[in-house]
Formats: structure tokens, sequence, C-alpha cells
């Protein structure tokens, strides 16, 4: 083989390669989500899931939930909420209050080991409402013990 069309080989796996890379990750500018349908919530963090049933408006909490976590969460904690090992698995979070309780310090605060940052503070991103549908989502895609 030529120079020439080693050249033209070399940048073309290249451009393949970089093209490739940068698809496989997505977009990772926070998404924004429309929660019109859901009852706002104010500035004051709730403690519990307000969008579980009974909440009259379940059923669209999870449909925006899931959304919303395609766009803002599945690159990290895999499509459908089933993790590829390196985040955490949210279709294991705790039942009720007590998962919610993780679930909102985790959302708030994010996570950061070593100076690090594993998990941004999405609470910074994204509205409470779109974070509690979110938790509403993962909640209709439980694993149950």
């Amino acid at each position: 083989m030529n120079n020439k069309k080693l050249l033209h080989a070399l940048l073309a796996s290249l451009a393949l390669g970089a093209a490739s890379h940068a698809m496989a990750h997505g977009d990772v500018t926070p998404q924004a989500v429309n929660t019109a349908d859901l009852e706002a919530l104010g500035s004051e963090w709730r403690d519990e899931n307000p969008y579980r049933e009974p909440y009259a408006n379940h059923k669209k909490a999870v449909e925006i939930g899931a959304s919303a976590y395609t766009q803002n969460c599945a690159r990290c904690h895999g499509l459908e909420a089933v993790s590829g090992g390196i985040a955490p698995d949210l279709r294991m979070l705790d039942e009720g209050i007590e998962g919610d309780e993780w679930y909102k310090e985790r959302v708030i605060n994010g996570a950061v080991r070593d100076g690090r940052v594993y998990m941004p503070k999405m609470a910074d991103y994204l509205s409470q409402e779109s974070l509690w549908a979110i938790r509403s989502y993962l909640e209709s895609v439980a694993v149950k013990e």
C-alpha cells in the first residue's frame, strides 16, 4: 500500500472511531422535562414521592419519568434502568420512603469520590417535579424480591 492510500485509510479509521465514540456517549447536557401535567411542588423538597399511587395522575408521572430517565439518566444507569455495572442499578432501590430518602439525597447532593464526580447534583439541572417523576418511573420497573 502506498503512503497516500495508507494515510487515507488511517484518517478514515480515526474519523469513524471518533464519530462512533461521540455517538455512543450521547449528549451529556441535561435535557428539559415538561411536567406541566403534574402537580407543581414548589421549592421546598418533599420527603416522599408525591406522584406515587394513589396520586390521580400517577400514570402520567410514570410516562414523564420514563422519558426524563431516558434523556438524563440512562447514559450512566442503563437503558430501562438496567445498569451495566458501573453506576447503581436503580431498579433495586428500596421501596417507599426508605428508597425516597436515598434517592432525594443523591439527586440533591450528587456523589463525589476521591474528588471525582460520579453523580452530578441533578437537582441543579432538573426540577423537583421532574426528579420525582423519574422516581415514579423507577418504581414501575423495580425488581421485586
